[in-house]
């Protein structure tokens, strides 16, 4: 096992958790509860909680001591191998690479419009029956809901559109336009034509508003 001094923790009470888990990093094999506490110098319940705990996140685990003695054994621990689990996520940073690198492409807008239909594919369920447009509609404005548009109804001189009050890319959307808008209007348009509905979402409109965007909804010659 290391020695104290092999070791760097941080003393604040809010690290003590890594701290727990840098020692099972760090030793030859499986520990007991009174060897992390006194390679930390804390209470043995102080380690046992972060234990439970990091064992509850399935970043370390419990396991069979070697020395099968008589009498109760003692609990030992060791950290599960591979990527920790728990660690910091920066999956913005990579949605910036990816948007990013596709906005260089001269096919940007027609690769995002089919990566949005591709999209639809996994969000949208399956119907059993075609439906008429207003179930169509309303079942496009529940898949935007769950995605986090906060879409809303607008129907005026017989014109059928879908008001967006929030992008759930709007980071990305502010400098990538040319990439999102067409993700999000692929993925209408994939859902739509996964329910067999009769109209589609022919054009977004980004921005019309500060805090809208509107889809526009076009029926089909026979439904219209």
């Amino acid at each position: 096992m290391p020695n104290a001094s092999e070791v760097s923790f941080r003393s604040q009470p809010s690290g003590r958790r890594e701290d727990v888990l840098a020692v099972l990093r760090g030793a030859a094999g499986p520990m007991t509860i009174i060897d992390v506490a006194e390679q930390l110098g804390v209470h043995p319940n102080t380690v046992r909680f972060h234990l439970e705990a990091l064992s509850g996140d399935g970043r370390v685990e419990r396991t069979e001591p070697e020395d099968k003695r008589k009498g109760r054994p003692p609990l030992m621990y060791r950290a599960v191998g591979g990527m920790d689990p728990g660690g910091t996520r920066r999956y913005r940073l990579l949605a910036e690479i990816l948007t990013s690198a596709l906005a260089d492409d001269p096919e940007a807008g027609t690769k995002a419009l089919a990566a949005g239909r591709a999209w639809a594919g996994r969000l949208a369920r399956p119907v059993r029956s075609r439906p008429g447009v207003r179930a169509s509609v309303k079942r496009l404005m529940e898949l935007l809901a769950d995605v986090g548009f906060s879409p809303q109804r607008l129907e005026s001189d017989g014109d059928i559109r879908v008001g967006l009050r929030h992008c759930p890319f709007l980071e990305l959307a502010d400098g990538a336009q040319a990439v999102v808008c067409p993700i999000h209007l692929g993925l209408m348009q994939g859902a739509m034509q996964m329910w067999g509905a009769p109209a589609t979402v022919d054009r977004l409109e980004p921005f019309v508003e500060p805090d809208l965007c509107v889809a526009h909804i076009a029926l089909d010659k026979e439904a219209s």
